[in-house]
């Protein structure tokens, strides 16, 4: 059984939400490898790749958040889908964490980017899912 915590109904086999996250996520993952590789980031350098992928899922994950809360008839895989698999395979906490080690703490540190980095990300990330989410909801 699944849970509705997960995104799925009570009726929806684990199984079609793993699927569904798994393919999502494959999905989310070449966009964000897709993303790196137009837009390489040199080392010792702000982070911009990782600092745009991260603003831009929480703009879209606001975004579809409200807009499933708003549509109880939607199928019952697209928030394990759309939001744990293709915004969380998008999205990347752990290079954002590298990232931010490395400028913080590596062997030839740069603290006043790593910090801008730091401040820069969780600040804007949860401004991009307010406004992701009051763009939708204002309709």
């Amino acid at each position: 059984m699944a849970s509705r915590a997960h995104g799925g109904t009570p009726s929806t086999p684990q199984a079609a939400i793993v699927a569904a996250v798994a393919a999502g996520g494959v999905l989310g993952a070449l966009g964000r490898y897709g993303a790196g590789v137009a837009l390489p980031t040199a080392p010792g350098a702000f982070p911009l790749t990782t600092f745009l992928v991260n603003v831009l899922g929480c703009l879209l994950m606001g975004a579809l958040a409200t807009a499933l809360a708003r549509r109880p008839d939607v199928h019952p895989l697209a928030r394990p889908f759309l939001g744990t698999g293709v915004l969380g395979g998008f999205t990347t906490f752990s290079t954002f964490a590298a990232d931010a080690d490395g400028l913080l703490l590596g062997p030839s540190p740069h603290i006043a980017i790593g910090v801008l980095y730091v401040v820069a990300t969780a600040g804007t990330a949860i401004g991009a899912a307010a406004i992701g989410a009051w763009l939708v909801g204002r309709r």
